[in-house]
């Protein structure tokens, strides 16, 4: 069956990140993630403690560098792991843990700036929360996307607020939407994300959350599983019984929904997640994940559809 999705090279049905990549650099790029000791709001107590409750102590930044080690030295030791696999290449530094705006803009100064002259680097990835972006941090971003390829990487996980409420999440969706409309005004690019399986959520309501994205002028998406960790609240009420884990079948399917709203030109940067496997509790299918985005690729084959196959850029009005 010949691949009728515009954006692939191969038999991928969405937008890859490797395709986006490879077709702006004109070869191998990879992030290397980074972790720049920065807290978060929900964890220092101004909006809460503990984060999220899904949130590991490592503020979902459990692959990122060891943050006792240097910018440099963290950058070098993760590029020398992804060498085993890509022994040319660019570089995008992300940096991944807790909340990468959250402190004067001088301070983001002396962690952003070193990473840029460092060879091979071709752009920057900087994760952080949509009420962290005052104007004088917004205004420096802007800076920076003049000067390097800035992606800013925005946590929504649901637009529900009920959802979010239940996962301590500590801003509204009313937030997220004034802080991402800052960045897009300015002419940044926003990679939103977001997660399947949280507790109380209907699948239903993981499709409303890439619907309503759908309306958005994003940049790109990560779409995540639900990990529960030991050591999180998230495990505790898990252990309790107050929310079931998805299937991987469920896990399939709800994604394959979610594609097909997702307007074509939407970055795909993730399918699904990646869990400490020392700390994962469940579900424990999400340690196969090859298994699980093949299964993606042929669920979509099956249904002879592909990303954007449910979108109508008229009825969205962008």
């Amino acid at each position: 069956m010949q691949n009728p999705f515009a954006y692939s090279d191969d038999n991928k049905r969405y937008h890859t990140l490797h395709y986006h990549l490879r077709h702006r650099y004109g070869g191998r790029v990879f992030k290397v993630p980074l972790n720049a000791g920065f807290t978060c709001p929900n964890m220092d107590g101004t909006k809460g403690v503990g984060g999220c409750t899904y949130c590991s102590s490592q503020g979902s930044g459990d692959f990122a560098g060891d943050p006792s080690h240097s910018l440099a030295r963290q950058f070098e030791e993760q590029k020398a792991i992804l060498h085993q696999k890509w022994p040319k290449a660019q570089y995008i530094p992300y940096f991944q843990a807790r909340t990468n705006t959250y402190a004067p803009v001088e301070i983001l100064r002396e962690r952003f700036e070193p990473v840029l002259k460092f060879p091979g680097v071709v752009g920057l990835a900087i994760a952080t929360r949509a009420d962290c972006l005052p104007d004088e941090v917004c205004g420096y971003l802007e800076d920076l996307s003049r000067r390097t390829d800035l992606t800013v990487e925005l946590g929504l996980q649901s637009f529900s607020d009920e959802t979010g409420e239940r996962i301590n999440r500590g801003h509204t969706t009313a937030e997220f939407l004034e802080g991402f409309w800052k960045l897009y005004q300015r002419g940044i690019p926003v990679c939103v994300h977001i997660i399947n399986g949280l507790p109380g959520e209907s699948l239903d309501e993981m499709r409303k959350t890439a619907e309503q994205l759908a309306r958005l002028p994003i940049q790109g998406i990560k779409i995540h599983l639900l990990h529960v960790l030991e050591g999180t609240v998230l495990a505790d009420q898990y252990r309790a019984g107050e929310f079931p884990l998805l299937t991987r079948e469920e896990y399939v399917s709800v994604v394959c929904d979610q594609l097909e709203l997702l307007p074509p030109q939407v970055v795909i940067q993730r399918l699904t997640g990646d869990g400490d496997r020392e700390k994962l509790i469940g579900p424990l299918w999400s340690v196969r994940k090859r298994e699980v985005l093949n299964e993606i690729d042929k669920e979509l084959a099956r249904r002879d559809s592909w990303q954007g196959k449910k979108y109508r850029e008229e009825e969205h009005g962008l």
